[in-house]
């Protein structure tokens, strides 16, 4: 056994302590530099794709071992000690979970039932915007996925909003707003689950704590939404009718799968038993109250090359692509470790900020931005970011639940504004397409036009810098994990 690896006494594996590369800490971090680099040029040239960012990071990962001067056999086990770390592998459970249970609740006819109080409330122009950005964000929230909100929304809310004199610019700046509510404050959402585990954190405290930066931007964007929201002409009332003809009150039923979900999480129950109860309580629902039935939820067709299809499949394939992406991030961020990047880089950023944890949050925050304005999929982009909101905070004994705070916050609220974000895209995407469908008169939204009005991404980004030059909201780690007013060791000293 060299000098670089352990007996790890549990197991009798060998694991690696560290590793050397050409160029030095550089070196390390290629595998994650090539893939940021690769994430941004895919997204400029418009070919971004879940596949093609685990591509990138495949690639990444073999250039890293060329340039390793260690054993290649060496990074290899290095690689695998980083995938095989539980932070990744939490994750991608809770994803699989969770995408089960937004399904299910889709199958339920959730979202129509949304819509249908939309239709029954009479409201028009900027209110029908403000009520969409409420309804969307209860919806993202339930479902945890700002992805499903954005195309479900775009599909059913946003005609219906223009035929009724919703300004079309801001009904979809209000879907994508409500879709950063829910992903940044769903105990199910893929951003909390990433941000709280590669945090070390518990998502019940998590969701707890940032309840009040979520609030504080969507009460001043409602506002906005129903101020300026109404700009459009009410000349579809044919059309909007047409859409409220094909909803219905039964979907708001599956509102108590969602309740179930949401107090087990808050209660302190593991987020693998509250979602559990919450797929099994909505397949009740589904088989005897609500829209849908046992083959939308699951069903085999030997015919198909899908042999077993339906919500649940679905919920676990939209997730394999992030999952796998997931493990190699991770895997990279770890060689990084050894290869003494991590190392560089806090020891650099604390020459600036010396022993100021003000500075050491403006970092974070700053760090969290720039890598979610480079990489479209805001999932992958925190986890990208995730290691670096670790090693400073831990170094100024920033709290567990604040540092998930920053990074999911920042995190939901730039994945949903950029022009190149692949949500923003994806509605986009969706306008288009059920314009050409379905209704010929819909216009269609550029995604240059939307960004500069997704009031609670705005909001979110901006609060979370406040909170960082102010220190509203933050807490120190205790030495058992306790929440602390003061830095424990300026106490001590």
């Amino acid at each position: 056994m060299n000098d670089n690896e352990e007996l790890d006494r549990a197991t009798g594996e060998q694991t690696v302590e560290k590793l050397e590369f050409r160029l030095g800490p550089l070196g390390a971090a290629v595998p994650l530099l090539f893939f940021v680099v690769w994430a941004i040029t895919i997204s400029v040239l418009q070919l971004s794709s879940e596949v093609a960012l685990v591509l990138g990071s495949v690639m990444g990962v073999t250039l890293g071992l060329l340039l390793c001067k260690s054993k290649w056999e060496d990074y290899a086990q290095g690689l695998f000690d980083g995938l095989a770390q539980p932070i990744g592998v939490i994750a991608m459970v809770a994803w699989f979970y969770a995408g089960m249970f937004a399904q299910i609740l889709q199958v339920g006819g959730l979202v129509e039932g949304l819509v249908w109080i939309g239709s029954v409330t009479g409201v028009e122009g900027g209110l029908f915007v403000a009520l969409t950005f409420l309804l969307a964000a209860v919806f993202s929230t339930a479902v945890g996925t700002g992805y499903g909100t954005t195309v479900a929304f775009c599909t059913l809310m946003y005609p219906a909003g223009v035929a009724v004199g919703g300004d079309p610019t801001f009904m979809f700046a209000a879907i994508l707003a409500g879709a950063v509510f829910g992903d940044n404050l769903a105990p199910v959402s893929d951003t909390t689950i990433v941000s709280a585990t590669t945090q070390e954190a518990d998502v019940p405290g998590v969701v707890r704590s940032r309840f009040k930066y979520s609030i504080a931007a969507a009460l001043p964007a409602v506002i906005l939404f129903a101020v300026f929201g109404g700009g459009g002409t009410a000349t579809e009332q044919a059309s909007a009718g047409s859409i409220m003809e094909t909803v219905g009150p039964s979907g708001l039923i599956m509102l108590v799968p969602f309740a179930i979900v949401l107090i087990l999480a808050l209660s302190g129950q593991h987020l693998l038993t509250s979602l559990t109860w919450g797929i099994l309580s909505a397949i009740v629902l589904i088989l005897l109250v609500a829209p849908g039935t046992l083959g939308d939820i699951i069903r085999f067709d030997p015919d198909s090359d899908n042999v077993v299809q339906g919500a649940l499949v679905s919920g676990l394939t939209g997730y394999f692509n992030m999952a796998i992406l997931i493990l190699l991030i991770v895997g990279s961020a770890h060689l990084m470790r050894l290869g003494g990047t991590m190392a560089a880089i806090t020891e650099g950023l604390v020459k600036w900020i010396r022993n100021s944890v003000r500075r050491a949050e403006l970092s974070i925050w700053a760090i969290v931005a720039l890598l979610n304005s480079s990489i479209t999929i805001n999932t992958a982009a925190e986890i990208a970011a995730a290691p670096f909101v670790k090693e400073i905070g831990e170094k100024y004994q920033i709290h567990r639940y604040r540092r998930a705070n920053m990074l999911d916050a920042v995190t939901s609220a730039l994945g949903y504004i950029f022009p190149w974000g692949a949500p923003v895209l994806l509605g986009w995407s969706t306008i288009q397409t059920i314009k050409a469908d379905s209704y010929d008169w819909l216009p269609v939204v550029e995604p240059t036009a939307v960004f500069p009005f997704v009031f609670q991404g705005w909001f979110l980004f901006i609060i979370m810098l406040i909170a960082a030059l102010t220190g509203w909201g933050l807490r120190y780690e205790g030495k058992n994990g306790e929440e602390l007013m003061e830095r424990p060791d300026e106490n001590e000293s």
